[in-house]
Order: structure tokens, then sequence, then C-alpha cells
């Protein structure tokens, strides 16, 4: 397994509790649309076992092409180890990069494509908007859904429905409005529906969808594929 070392390079304050590090590129670092990554701070393989409490799975909002490795996280005034470090972190310092992998890549396969979020799930699709708005190769159309009960709704700069590219965006700050439009959504019978948020968010909107008579097979989750079974699997009687 390599490591990369790496440096921040510039710190954005997207929303009073949503940061984005920007970290300097690895020459041989590769990544794709979707991918995540494991995230670690200083002092992490320090001792004998890696100190878990000092490592994250986080997504990569960012293209190669940007030439900076984007990590987007909220951090709350009561927060975890990991996010109370990760806070205090400045330009220059290090951090550790290891394990990139995707499973969201954008499909394209001549299908309209649904982006169902939460919150700062939203930054697992930034890559996948940005990738489609430069070609649009073999997809039909992207529609993006996101709820954020903050209302401080994030890269609205780049989630801002375009109608000549075949782009809408659209952001709700409540589960009723939310799910309803997903409901809406699923009477597209032929479309990909991606959906990132918490274990229980993916659980209720592929609840709705399997229930609007969506497929297994058209719900792309950003789950390694031996865990699938357990979210796709999803008992309708509940």
């Amino acid at each position: 397994m390599q490591i990369y070392w790496t440096k921040i390079n510039k710190i954005i304050e997207e929303t009073p509790e949503v940061r984005t590090y920007l970290l300097d590129r690895p020459e041989d670092f590769i990544w794709q649309e979707g991918s995540h990554t494991h995230f670690a701070l200083e002092g992490f393989n320090a001792g004998e076992k890696p100190n878990r409490g000092l490592i994250r799975h986080m997504s990569i909002s960012t293209l190669p092409h940007e030439n900076s490795i984007g990590i987007t996280t909220r951090i709350k005034e009561q927060c975890s180890e990991f996010k109370a470090v990760l806070r205090n972190l400045e330009i220059g310092d290090e951090v550790a990069i290891f394990k990139t992998h995707s499973n969201v890549p954008l499909k394209r396969e001549d299908k309209n494509v649904y982006l169902l979020s939460s919150g700062v799930g939203l930054a697992t699709f930034r890559p996948l908007v940005l990738d489609y708005l430069e070609h649009a190769d073999n997809v039909n159309q992207i529609h993006s859904l996101n709820i954020d009960s903050s209302k401080d709704f994030l890269f609205t700069n780049v989630f801002e429905s375009a109608p000549d590219k075949k782009f809408i965006s659209q952001f709700v700050d409540n589960r009723k409005d939310y799910y309803a439009e997903v409901e809406n959504l699923a009477a597209d019978k032929e479309g990909l529906f991606y959906v990132v948020g918490s274990d229980e968010f993916l659980m209720h909107n592929i609840k709705v969808l399997r229930e609007q008579g969506i497929k297994p097979e058209q719900i792309v989750l950003d789950k390694r594929e031996q865990s699938l079974p357990e979210f796709l699997s999803v008992d309708l009687a509940i």
C-alpha cells in the first residue's frame, strides 16, 4: 500500500460549518470522478497499529485537471478527535492519502442520471457534474437533488441549472419536499439513481425508489460491491 504525504495548499470556508481542504497533487497520484480516499492526519501510523481515530474515509471533490485534491467536510463545534485536529490545521501542514477508489463513476449509458444527496454528500457529485458539463457523451441529462436543513447549500457555482446543457440542480431544506421530489424523479423507469449520504439516508431513498418500481441495478451507491446487497435487498414491507 502506497501512502502519499502531501501538503494543504488552500482552505476554503464553503459555509460556516463546511470546509474544503485543497491538497498538493503528488505527481503519480491519479483518480477519477466519484473517488474516495483514506484521509489521515499526522501520527496516524506512528505506533505499531494505525490510529484509526486519525483516519477518515473521504470523497475527493475535485477532478484531476484542477490539479489539487479536494477534501470537503462538515466540522461542527462539537466534533470528533479527527475533526478537532483537522480544524486546527493550516496551509503547509502535511496529511496523508491512500487506498483511493471510485464506486460511483459517471455511467455513460445513454440514460438520464439522477444525483440524490444529503448535505456535504454533494461533494461526491461535484466531480461527476463537472465531468458531464465538460463532455456530455452518452448521458441524456443530469438532475441533482440535495437536501440540507442548514440552508447553507454547497457548490452553488457548480450546482446551478443549465438547461442548454440538460443539467438541473435542485436544493431543498426539508424531508417532505425532498422525498416528494424523489418520487417524481422515479417516474423515469429507465433512469440511473445515484445516492450519497448516511446509511439511514441511503436506506430511505432506496425504499422510496423501489416502491416506485426502480430496480436495484438502477441504483448506484458509494459502497464496496460486497456491501451492496445489504442495502439493495431492502424489504419493501418495512
